[in-house]
């Protein structure tokens, strides 16, 4: 198992803020997977990286049991209060695990999904433990949401700056030892990991109400901006009245599919 506890330390204290402000998966997407996967309601589906719940409430009405496997504490509490508090929440599980080491039996899931999660994984590894878990013929997903909602306007503009920003400067200090993958290379790599028999990409729209204050939950909900404060860096929250009178957000959703090898 490869050692990424400080990727998940990085969002301790935020799991309110990112389960306020982060969009959750188009029900779509899990209807899409069960045709994949050749079932109508798949017995266990399996969310690596599962954070607050988002994308493992997707699965609430369309399948029998989802697990969620989330390493940090903070993040893995919010998602079992919120789960308690749902109708058909009792489906589903959290425990603490890694998205190479779930310690789940081999071949119990028809699906396993990491939504806005495999950039904080090591590829290779996740592949395989996916793989392992997936009975035959089923189908590994990872889902991800173009981060900055388009709605056009000053406070997009805003927004786009912010996260430029706050990236150069994250590089730039590395004020903590995290190590991500790029989104972009998801299906390469999966490709070339020689688990998986079949990939494809498939984009979905996605559209969810929003605020200006949701927008400033969401550059809250950026983990490394803690990091930046007690050097004297404001706070996001500062200068973003332009967008308090916004009322939509939308977000594209990328979906990239695999089916395993018969061999993994």
């Amino acid at each position: 198992m490869t050692n990424l506890q400080s990727n998940a330390d990085r969002f301790e204290g935020l799991a309110t803020v990112y389960e306020a402000s982060r969009p959750a998966p188009p029900v779509v997407l899990a209807r899409l997977l069960c045709r994949y996967a050749g079932v109508e309601r798949p017995e266990l589906v399996v969310d690596l990286g599962s954070g607050t719940g988002l994308a493992t409430r997707m699965w609430i009405g369309l399948a029998g049991r989802v697990v969620g496997i989330e390493p940090g504490d903070d993040m893995r509490r919010r998602a079992e209060e919120v789960a308690t508090r749902i109708p058909g929440g009792e489906i589903i599980s959290f425990r603490k695990g890694y998205g190479d080491d779930t310690g789940l039996m081999s071949g119990c899931a028809d699906i396993v999904t990491c939504s806005q999660s495999l950039h904080w994984m090591d590829p290779h590894p996740t592949f395989a433990e996916a793989a392992r878990i997936l009975r035959p013929c089923g189908v590994f997903a990872a889902i991800d949401a173009d981060m900055t909602p388009s709605f056009g306007g000053p406070a997009e503009e805003a927004f786009l700056m912010l996260r430029r920003r706050h990236r150069e400067l994250e590089n730039k200090l590395r004020l903590t030892p995290v190590r991500r993958w790029d989104k972009a290379g998801h299906l390469g790599r999966m490709v070339a990991s020689g688990q998986f028999r079949y990939t494809r990409e498939v984009l979905a729209h996605h559209v969810e109400p929003g605020s200006g204050a949701r927008l400033v939950e969401l550059a809250l909900s950026m983990a490394a901006w803690r990091r930046f404060w007690p050097m004297g860096w404001r706070s996001p929250r500062s200068g973003w009245t332009c967008c308090a009178g916004r009322r939509r957000r939308l977000a594209r959703c990328r979906f990239i599919g695999a089916i395993p090898c018969a061999s993994a």
